[in-house]
């Protein structure tokens, strides 16, 4: 199915492939770092109900899986991929308006039910269409490349992702340096165009199509249903394994999402144009060490990059730990530091963690195997951003500590969490994963991954 695809396979293919993430940036940049910030700091809501919602869609994504899998056994008009990505961009595209009806209507009170119906209802659209659109966006990137170019393909797209999370925070940051309601619809505006059209733009004609009856017909995840797909998958411990370290690393890498911005405003009085940049800054620094880990470790075959995972797993902890101390120590001059390991650890970890999410899938399942990382990192991810916040308001507001103090308790969880998968990774047998696969291990490649 996929192989003349991968004929095709080029640089400025993968180029193409990647010019998808400007809209998921745009579109994450406005609903995760300044719709809460301006929902938390400047309408003085509680961070709990405003984390839940930007958690919402996460928390629904085991739809993620279904997608991969239907992604897998059915194709429409002879496409497996390109349906569930449109169709999930278009209810992305949908949520936005409704984003900025509900400020407008928390600007006159917070209570007020149609602001809460309105931002609810956007959550859910925005949440449904990025998991009908996720995994099988994966799938096509990792169907469109060979089977030794796969975990660069899909580090290559998600670097791109932070790429663009970077310059978007900066650009949203600079435009709109104190909310204004004007500007924000001008926001959501861009981001419809803009994101709309490099959503279309980046697969369209991607995918090639399937004459009926052909390349699915026999397929194994065809003749199999979801749930007896989802049994083989599962029963696997290596698999169930996995999820586990994944799971534990999004969940305290992400606790830290809804309660950046609010952090710098609660504690340090900075402006809402200096937050918004906070992304900018973390996420510069994963471009940068996610670029230089594919140069140096491009090699490396991408089962044995445990080690090089569980190093950026500890770093991230180390910046998390940074935080505290500003915190604590009312520092902030440490914040940018804090930011910038942070970010460092997260690009060195999402190289690796992105080469084991290739590996940890089946050919014949690849969308299922990646719909199930997906479930992962998407509800862990939503869990991670609703306990940020959900803690911060134990401290601050039911318990009476200081901001200062109850921000570092959440970050030094948060640096916990990320401590702890660095020891959950080493019980994950990736090798074997990958020698029963069908990829075969050479011993040049053991080599390699014995030079650690």
């Amino acid at each position: 199915m996929s192989a003349p695809q991968q004929q095709d396979w080029t640089f400025w293919r993968l180029l193409r492939l990647s010019t998808f993430q400007i809209g998921s940036a745009m579109g994450d940049i406005l609903v995760t770092s300044i719709w809460n910030r301006v929902m938390i700091s400047n309408f003085g809501i509680p961070a709990a109900p405003v984390s839940l919602l930007i958690a919402l869609r996460y928390l629904i994504s085991p739809l993620s899986l279904w997608a991969g899998y239907r992604s897998d056994a059915h194709a429409f008009f002879g496409l497996r991929r390109t349906p569930y990505i449109w169709l999930g961009r278009s209810l992305m595209i949908v949520s936005l308006p409704l984003l900025g009806f509900s400020l407008m209507r928390f600007g006159a009170g917070r209570e007020d039910v149609v602001a809460w119906a309105l931002a609810t209802s956007s959550s859910l659209l925005y949440g449904v269409g990025t998991l009908l659109s996720g995994s099988p966006f994966l799938a096509l990137v990792r169907d469109s490349a060979p089977p030794e170019k796969q975990g660069l393909a899909i580090s290559t797209v998600e670097t791109a992702l932070i790429i663009f999370f970077a310059v978007v925070g900066v650009t949203f940051g600079m435009w709109m340096e104190v909310y204004d309601p004007l500007i924000f619809w001008q926001m959501i505006v861009a981001t419809i165009l803009i994101g709309g059209f490099f959503w279309f733009f980046a697969i369209a004609g991607i995918e090639k199509r399937v004459a009926e009856g052909q390349g699915l017909t026999n397929s194994p995840v065809q003749n199999s249903g979801f749930g007896q797909t989802l049994h083989t998958i599962w029963r696997d411990p290596r698999t169930r394994a996995f999820f586990v370290f994944l799971s534990l690393a999004t969940l305290s890498a992400w606790m830290q999402d809804a309660i950046l911005e609010p952090f710098g405003a609660d504690v340090f009085g900075l402006s809402a144009g200096r937050t918004t940049r906070f992304n900018s800054y973390w996420q510069s620094a994963t471009v940068v060490t996610l670029i230089g880990s594919a140069l140096v470790w491009r090699k490396r075959p991408p089962q044995y990059q445990g080690r090089i995972a569980g190093t950026g797993l500890f770093t991230m902890g180390l910046g998390m730990v940074l935080l505290v101390v500003a915190a604590l120590l009312d520092q902030v001059r440490l914040l940018d530091l804090a930011l910038l390991v942070f970010g460092a650890g997260f690009g060195v970890y999402t190289f690796g963690g992105l080469s084991l999410m290739a590996v940890m899938s089946s050919d014949r399942e690849a969308g299922a195997y990646l719909g199930l990382w997906t479930v992962s990192i998407l509800v862990f991810k939503g869990l991670g951003t609703f306990a940020g916040g959900a803690l911060r308001d134990l401290f601050y507001l039911n318990l009476g500590l200081t901001a200062a103090t109850s921000y570092a308790l959440v970050f030094a969880i948060s640096a916990a969490g990320l401590f702890g998968a660095v020891a959950a990774l080493t019980r994950v047998d990736v090798v074997g994963f990958a020698r029963d696969a069908g990829r075969v291990i050479s011993r040049t490649e053991a080599q390699i991954a014995g030079a650690d």
